[in-house]
This record gives C-alpha cells, structure tokens and sequence, in this order.
C-alpha cells in the first residue's frame, strides 16, 4: 500500500461555517444596534463612514418596527466593510466596560480622597507631577474641606476631580496606574 500525502494549500480559501457567518451578522446588527442608541454628538465622534453614519441617523428616523428591522439588517451589512474593533473599543469606553478606564478613575478618585485627608499628599502629588500648579491645588482642597465642613454640595470636590485628570492626561496616563498600584 502506499502512502497518499495530504497536504494543505495554503493558498486555498477557507471556508466558514453558516453558523459562523451568522454569528458575525448578528454581532454587527448587535453593534448597530448600539449606534442608534447613541446621541448625534458621540456618533460624529467615532467618525464613521459617511454611508454609515448616514444609515444610522437613518434608523434613528424610523418608528415601525419592520423598517428598523430592516434597517439594522442594512448596518449589519454596511458594518463588515467597516473595521469594527476601533467602534466597539469607543462603545465600551463610553459604556464604562472598559478595565484600564475604570482602573484610571479609581486611581483619580483615590488622588482625590488623599489629597482631601492627608496633609502629606500633596506633596506626593507634585513629586508624581511636577507640572501641576500647587496653588490652585492648594486652593481647590481648602474649599473642599471648607464644603464638607459645611455640608454644602460637592462643587469644588469635582473641580478637584477634574484638575487631577487633566494633570495626569497631560502626564503619562499609564504611569498614574502604575504609580497607585505601587503604592497599594
């Protein structure tokens, strides 16, 4: 007897199962799906081709059940010309899915706790980002404590918030997870 080689061209097309294209369908009509859930504002954001975008605001149009059906069917088909992974990257961000955001925030929100409580904190802070203008820190925290003692809402806590991620985007955002995580 001998032996038959069977070998497997590489240049051969791989076949996909129904069941596989199916799937890939049903994600894609998934991930339009989400897109008409967006506001006009967060789509501009995403940059979608212009047919894209033009059938989502499409969707967005329609009432009658069978027509958005049919619609997200349309996206579904306009979304596997599209790379989707930079779309559902943005979708998962805004939806808060995303770890290495969460994990930013925490950190964020933890610098902010410290800075409230602990004296030495400060210094900390501007050791880790020496950009920052320790003034206008200085002055944020002492409202703060000023707003806590007065049980009055928490308006400069979000200035605070928000003038700690604005130091640490314009730093290097990985080194302010890393930083924390040291420190744990």
């Amino acid at each position: 007897m001998t032996e038959k080689n069977y070998s497997i061209d590489p240049d051969a097309p791989t076949l996909i199962s129904k069941t596989k294209l199916k799937a890939e369908a049903d994600a894609a009509q998934h991930i339009g799906k989400k897109l008409i859930d967006l506001s006009k504002d967060k789509l501009i954001k995403l940059a979608l081709p212009e047919a894209l975008f033009d059938a989502v605001m499409e969707a967005k149009r329609l009432s009658a059940n069978g027509a958005v059906r049919r619609q997200l069917q349309y996206l579904g088909r306009l979304m596997r010309d599209v790379d989707s992974a930079p779309i559902v990257e943005q979708l998962q961000k805004w939806e808060g899915k995303n770890n290495e955001e969460n994990a930013r925030f925490h950190v964020l929100e933890r610098w902010r706790t410290r800075l409230i409580a602990e004296p030495n904190a400060l210094q900390e802070f501007l050791a880790s980002f020496p950009q920052a203008d320790i003034q206008q820190l200085r002055t944020l925290i002492r409202n703060v404590q000023r707003e806590e003692a007065a049980q009055k809402p928490p308006k400069s806590s979000r200035e605070l918030f928000k003038l700690i991620r604005e130091i640490s985007e314009a730093a290097n955002p990985a080194e302010l997870v890393t930083e924390m995580r040291s420190e744990e």
